[in-house]
């Protein structure tokens, strides 16, 4: 473990290009799995929902959910910049076992890089963004079921029975290893984005807008979904030689499909 509060002897990394990743992992597409809601978020989407009721005109959606992924995207940037603490990504996995997971690297970080108080203010950061983001996800799932099945949520009741049994599910999910957890949750975020994409991209078509915006990153993200769930320890584990093209000609066949699908829409009456 570093030495406590490094911050005065702590000299920044020079800028590399070289590629940090693990040889023995395949780039893609792990990585664009593992950066989840800092390069595109399902999970976000799933807030619609909730935001739907809080917007005026649909105007401001493009403010609130354009400026919610531009600072989505700040972070993640800050926090990539931060695992140059340990120079190299042997060194992050090193520092994972040797501290017993996350907890202890973040806390080694934060103090490492911004001292006792700054250290503070980050672990509170951390602590709280996981509390809101799982108070949020409950709502929005408890919303989308209520208007799924029709159910008033102005009654205190129903929404209890709502609420209860989605509390009871996440209650079990949480005694399972969170690593596993966690890489069944990149992977379905990373869907569930490539679905609320697809979706966008077939209402800009209907508006008569340019829908490039939303079909350029479906295509990709599916591309992406399905090479991971091929290629995955805990998906097939097919090896690339299957996943890679597999996972291309999904992504060709969901853009086909979009095409054929918003055809009525884009053909003069």
């Amino acid at each position: 473990m570093h030495k406590k509060f490094l911050l005065k002897g702590y000299t920044i990394p020079e800028l590399t290009f070289k590629n940090l990743h693990p040889t023995e992992l395949p780039i893609w597409p792990l990585m664009f799995i593992t950066v989840a809601c800092g390069a595109i978020s399902g999970f976000h989407a799933t807030q619609s929902p909730m935001m739907a009721r809080c917007l005026k005109t649909e105007k401001d959606g493009r403010k609130v959910f354009y400026g919610a992924m531009i600072a989505e995207g700040v972070i993640a940037l800050i926090w990539a910049a931060a695992v140059a603490f340990y120079e190299s990504t042997g060194g992050l996995q090193a520092a994972l076992t040797h501290m017993g997971g996350q907890s202890g690297v973040v806390y080694d970080i934060t103090f490492g890089l911004l001292g006792p108080i700054g250290g503070v203010l980050a672990i509170v950061g951390v602590v709280a963004c996981p509390i809101t983001s799982g108070d949020t996800a409950f709502r929005s799932a408890r919303l989308t079921l209520a208007d799924w099945f029709k159910i008033d949520q102005k009654d205190i009741k129903k929404r209890l029975a709502i609420s209860i049994p989605l509390l009871g599910i996440g209650g079990i999910l949480s005694q399972v290893d969170f690593n596993i957890i966690w890489r069944y949750f990149s992977w379905s975020n990373q869907t569930l984005a490539m679905m609320a994409l697809w979706a966008a991209a077939v209402y800009l078509v209907k508006q008569k807008s340019t829908h490039l915006i939303a079909t350029i990153p479906a295509t990709f993200m599916s591309a992406v979904s399905c090479t991971y769930l091929l290629c995955a320890e805990e998906g097939f584990k097919l090896s690339m030689s299957i996943a890679y093209p597999v996972g291309v000609i999904f992504a060709v066949v969901c853009l086909i499909i979009f095409f054929i699908t918003t055809r009525k829409y884009t053909v003069k009456q």
